[in-house]
């Protein structure tokens, strides 16, 4: 009677693998005829979109939200260059949108690729500045995902870590808002609009 080899190890993975979203969260769309609504609990599919009209209502709402533009409760200013005034939605007020948006469990990030561009450091001082960039995926649910670059930089900081760690942070905080604003008006799209902006200034906060 033979002994039965060993099965293999599995392969190793990183828990930062092990913990990707990889597969879709739902089929693709349906390919040939559409199946008769009596075979669907009375529902028919969109033979277009490929979603049921619970799923095509929701998509619908979801847009007319994200069509919408920002109160000036939301919103933020900040000194430009040249004397100008920046308008812009802080970091944590857009990650509270997509959540209330979509859902918590309804969209995930990833960070695609983080890069150091430079760090100099001034003798004469013994400061640094420093530059990073990093590129950031936003991917739904449905499988629907949109990705940009942000930027992060530091002048004359007296830690090398310190300042790595702040342009990092704030290189990924400036791509996920870039990111996010490809997916509608309300999630930040609409600072773009010079006209909006314009007049949005004019407007007192209301209390959130």
């Amino acid at each position: 009677m033979g002994v039965e080899p060993e099965p293999e190890p599995a392969q190793w993975q990183s828990p930062f693998a092990r913990t990707q979203y990889s597969a879709a969260p739902y089929p693709p769309p349906p390919h040939g005829p559409i199946p008769p609504s009596n075979s669907l609990g009375g529902s028919s599919i969109n033979s277009f979109t490929g979603l049921s009209p619970q799923n095509s209502e929701r998509v619908d709402r979801i847009q007319s939200i994200l069509s919408k533009k920002l109160g000036p409760e939301y919103l933020s200013t900040r000194q430009g260059g040249g004397g100008t005034k920046l308008t812009y939605i802080e970091g944590w007020r857009v990650i509270n949108l997509a959540n209330d948006i979509f859902g918590y469990n309804g969209w995930y990030t990833e960070i695609k690729e983080i890069n150091i561009d430079f760090v100099d450091f001034n003798e004469e001082t013994k400061r640094y500045c420093m530059g990073v960039s990093a590129i950031v995926r936003v991917r739904l649910q449905d499988g629907a995902s949109h990705e940009d670059v942000g930027y992060g930089k530091l002048e004359n900081t007296k830690s090398k870590a310190d300042g790595l760690d702040k342009c990092k942070k704030e290189a990924v905080t400036d791509a996920l808002k870039r990111t996010l604003r490809n997916f509608g008006s309300l999630l930040g799209n609409c600072l773009y609009d010079k006209q909006y902006t314009a007049e949005v200034g004019k407007m007192k906060a209301q209390k959130v």
